[in-house]
């Protein structure tokens, strides 16, 4: 099902809009909130993203409203000769909105971005209770080729 959905770059307007998208996720467990009490937390992030050259926080818009986020950073390595690798990031569509198309519109944006900043290769990672999500991205072309770690600083 294909979405009437425009993607554009996150305004500092959005953020409030993004933080409850986060908030309503029962599965990340990131505790995130939309009281808005928070939201000078997300407006600091927003700002630091904002200034980054290599992060882009992105917006999915249907009928003038936020549906759906996701983030990416450019990444330079000197493995494989000094390539780009962009790291996707954050991707949520808005609980009431899933299935009509707009995770594989905000994905297939990503690409084009990886594509268009010379990136050899596109990654992502997504929690392990995320089952729709890990056929989601495998039916768009991702395979898994690595076994993620993280760690818990605070």
């Amino acid at each position: 099902m294909t979405s009437n959905v425009d993607i554009r770059p996150a305004e500092r307007g959005d953020v409030a809009a993004i933080a409850a998208m986060f908030a309503q996720d029962t599965l990340g467990g990131h505790g995130d909130s939309a009281d808005p009490a928070d939201l000078p937390d997300y407006l600091a992030a927003f700002d630091a993203i904002a200034a980054s050259p290599n992060d882009s926080l992105f917006v999915a818009v249907r009928d003038g409203e936020v549906v759906g986020t996701f983030q990416t950073t450019l990444i330079t390595s000197l493995t494989e000769r000094g390539s780009s690798s962009l790291i996707i990031k954050a991707v949520h569509t808005r609980s009431d909105m899933r299935g009509h198309g707009i995770g594989q519109v905000m994905i297939n944006h990503a690409i084009e971005q990886g594509r268009a900043k010379g990136a050899r290769l596109v990654q992502l990672m997504s929690n392990a209770t995320r089952h729709d999500a890990h056929r989601f991205y495998a039916r768009l072309g991702f395979g898994q080729s690595h076994l993620g770690f993280t760690m818990k600083l605070c």
